[in-house]
């Protein structure tokens, strides 16, 4: 449990930083990290887990429900997210995002169903900015450094520093 406090705090120090005057994200990020502080320690301490359930079912409500942001809390994301608008955003629990990553709206990030059973999740390296209305799907990595231009559907890896864009995704740019 104390690893995961250092590790809350480095990515609140980083959040902070990367959001300086984006309050509706830092209001977003800030609240994830608290309800998956207290979420994710279910398997270690019960305790931790019941005195902590008003912050993540309060997360739940009032950035799921209310704002239409869908980041459980059980996502894996690395220091420094950014999240422009928001709404619409829905990233599956399995994903993984490095640090110093920039989501827009109408975002959709997560596995592909095959005979009605969930796949793997994407892997987002460090650094990717992901523009609005961008569907990333399957077990895929979007490499370190790389854009993904608005409206693109991505189902294959992304090599490091490229910029990918339409429907199907192609490299536009290394």
């Amino acid at each position: 449990m104390l690893n995961q406090i250092k590790y809350f705090f480095i990515c609140l120090q980083f959040d902070l930083k990367n959001n300086k005057g984006n309050y509706k994200s830092l209001f977003v990020i800030i609240f994830f990290r608290f309800a998956s502080l207290f979420g994710k320690s279910y398997t270690k301490n019960k305790i931790i887990f019941i005195l902590g359930s008003p912050f993540w079912v309060s997360y739940r409500l009032i950035i799921d429900w209310l704002m239409g942001i869908e980041i459980p809390i059980h996502t894996r994301i690395g220091p420094g997210l950014i999240i422009h608008h928001g709404q619409g955003l829905v990233i599956n629990s399995e994903t993984i995002i490095g640090k110093n990553c920039l989501l827009r709206h109408n975002t959709t990030i997560g596995c592909k169903v095959e005979n009605n059973k969930p796949g793997k999740s994407p892997i987002i390296k460090d650094n990717v900015d992901i523009g609005s209305n961008s569907v990333i799907l399957g077990e895929i990595v979007i490499g370190s450094n790389s854009n993904i231009g608005a409206g693109s559907v991505v189902t294959k890896n992304v090599k490091k520093n490229t910029i990918v864009a339409g429907n199907p995704a192609k490299v536009i740019n290394k």
